[in-house]
């Protein structure tokens, strides 16, 4: 296992948004591992999934990405508690008039590619769910500087039926007696147990609870299962940040992003860096038919479908030795394209 990875933080003053808003006192936090090349030509770029803290994913570094050739640098996005976020700043959502877009998370990681490690292309953009979001912003705005994606469950644009899973989620939160109608009075719990409930029947697949050794694991009921394994990663984060994220997902377009309208296939045909899609196969999020409908999109880019219970946790498969090994060799095949 790799050692504790280097914290940072990036001050980027008063920081404009796609959404019209300026955000003082700007800031992205970010989790450093391995190092730098002299020739800086190694840096692989880990923008965070929804709710994602560095402690959450960077367990990656190791199995699948191996600090002692790269040196990996994961990134908060905006509105996940750590960068800035409607918790610490004056951030607010989107009934004042506040929404991040990942075009905005990606001006602000280019800054910190430039100025803290003096990179403007970073070898890989290694994505998961909103990571993937990013990386396909990352590729379709910067195309000089996207040299390679691996986009792990997650699309270039929000789908119709994804857009009802968020709405759900954010329905939940606000349906709850603490929501004034701009922010929260007090902690939403009976919002928060909904939201946990919604959360858990989508993230895994229906194989994966067919199989739950509920018992073994020392839960009484699949609803003990949710209320003590999934309300508590949802509980830690200010319902603020979690709407907030909600609300970036679900502005996700990257065809609006880049000026393309409602053509998605003119977006992604900007893209000139090598790109390797992986879908799960029962990801619910994100099925597989989305995913290789816009990887057919992108000139060159390679799709795989990764054959796991885990549903959409196929793509940050934590205790899975075996999925883990088949995302490390998409990394290795696409390092060698």
């Amino acid at each position: 296992m790799p050692g504790p990875g280097r914290d940072g933080m990036l001050s980027l003053g008063t920081f404009p948004l796609a959404c019209g808003q300026e955000l003082a006192e700007a800031h992205l936090a970010y989790r450093v591992f391995g190092a730098l090349a002299p020739d800086r030509a190694n840096l692989v770029l880990m923008p965070s999934s929804y709710g994602a803290w560095p402690e959450d994913i960077d367990w990656v570094v190791g199995p699948i990405l191996d600090p002692g050739r790269w040196c990996v640098v994961v990134v908060s996005q905006f509105g996940n508690g750590r960068s800035s976020s409607p918790s610490n700043s004056a951030m607010g959502l989107a009934e004042e008039g506040w929404i991040v877009s990942h075009a905005d998370n990606v001006a602000a990681q280019r800054h910190l590619l430039e100025e803290e490690f003096g990179v403007e292309a970073p070898a890989l953009i290694y994505g998961w769910s909103m990571g993937a979001q990013q990386g396909y912003h990352w590729a379709v705005l910067e195309p000089e500087r996207c040299q390679r994606l691996l986009a792990i469950c997650g699309t270039a644009r929000t789908t119709p039926h994804n857009r009802l899973f968020l709405l759900s989620l954010r329905q939940a939160l606000t349906a709850d007696p603490a929501w004034n109608g701009t922010g929260f009075d007090s902690e939403p719990l009976r919002g928060l147990r909904t939201f946990a409930l919604i959360y858990a029947s989508w993230a895994a697949s229906q194989p994966y609870y067919r199989t739950l050794p509920l018992a073994a694991l020392g839960y009484g009921s699949i609803e003990a299962y949710v209320e003590q394994a999934w309300l508590p990663l949802y509980r830690r984060h200010d319902p603020h940040n979690l709407v907030a994220m909600l609300d970036t997902w679900l502005a996700c377009d990257v065809a609006a992003a880049a000026g393309c309208g409602d053509d998605l296939a003119a977006a992604l045909g900007r893209i000139t860096g090598r790109v390797s899609v992986v879908a799960g196969r029962h990801d619910l999020y994100f099925p597989p038919a989305d995913c290789t409908a816009e990887a057919a999109l992108i000139q060159g880019a390679e799709c795989a479908v990764i054959d796991s219970h885990l549903g959409h946790r196929t793509g940050n498969p934590r205790d899975d030795p075996a999925v883990q090994a088949r995302l490390r060799q998409a990394v290795e095949a696409l390092m060698r394209r």
